[in-house]
């Protein structure tokens, strides 16, 4: 799917960890002491990936959705609970026309050819944004793949579609007063519950592939004590050893959620 594409500055990969002298095997990770159960991606460098190439863009886009594919496969074989990617942002629609255009085609494309393998991996599918945007044949997609593996347990896969982090606050705020709470109401699953996806677990980790350091309002509530991995890698490049390269290195951290080292149970 889409990417949400940034400059070219680049960054260092941040080594890949493990926390002990064991090396997992075929198909394991480091464990760490705080599991990994939700996994965000910020899927960049579609586009670069096609222009390094001298290839169109929209190339590279499809290449974006090949990764995904294994992305996808590789986090049901390791055992996530969720996986949200960032498919395509509120900004993105400033692209000039005949790439949205691409976009949509593609997104609505591989929805119809995937949808089927997905539901026989066991994949629940759920999509956040504002969907209304999407255009008549990309809803009905949408709304297939969301009734036909609605009752999917091996892995929740959230698709970011037209999203913005900013964009859900003003949407749950709206929400929130549409239903009348009164403000001594309000509290953090007051808000949870008004969100896009109130069943979505706040991310362990968040990835952004091609040396991109930014978060570019992904997920802005949601990852508050997420940790965060950057690679140089381009999205179309990303596969199943770099995932386990980025649950390794989690692995090796610790998680305070704001306490103390010395406080941690």
């Amino acid at each position: 799917m889409g990417v949400v594409d940034g400059s070219s500055r680049r960054s260092g990969t941040a080594p890949a960890v493990s926390p002990s002298p064991d090396v997992p095997g075929e198909g394991e990770t480091a464990q760490a002491s705080q599991p990994v159960r939700h996994v965000a991606i910020i899927m960049d460098g579609n586009r670069r990936w096609a222009a390094e190439r001298g290839l169109p863009l929209l190339v590279g886009h499809q290449e974006g959705t090949r990764a995904l594919k294994r992305v996808v496969k590789a986090a049901v074989r390791f055992g996530l609970e969720q996986l949200t990617v960032f498919a395509f942002s509120t900004e993105n629609w400033a692209r000039p026309d005949d790439e949205v255009s691409g976009l949509m085609s593609l997104f609505a494309r591989t929805i119809t050819e995937e949808i089927d393998e997905l539901h026989q991996q066991g994949v629940r599918m759920v999509f956040i944004g504002r969907l209304q945007a999407a255009d008549a044949e990309l809803e009905a997609g949408i709304r297939r793949a969301m009734d036909l593996t609605a009752r999917n347990q091996a892995l929740t896969l959230f698709v970011a579609f037209n999203y913005g982090g900013r964009a859900e606050i003003v949407d749950m705020v709206r929400s929130v007063v549409a239903e009348g709470t009164a403000a001594q109401d309000i509290d953090e699953e007051c808000v949870r519950r008004h969100l896009y996806a109130p069943g979505m677990l706040d991310p362990d980790l968040v990835i952004r592939t091609s040396g991109e350091i930014r978060l570019s309002n992904f997920l802005l509530w949601q990852s508050a004590y997420s940790e965060f991995y950057f690679t140089d890698q381009y999205w179309p490049d990303f596969d199943e050893e770099s995932l386990r390269a980025a649950l390794d290195d989690y692995a090796a951290r610790e998680r305070r959620f704001g306490a103390r080292k010395d406080r941690i149970a």
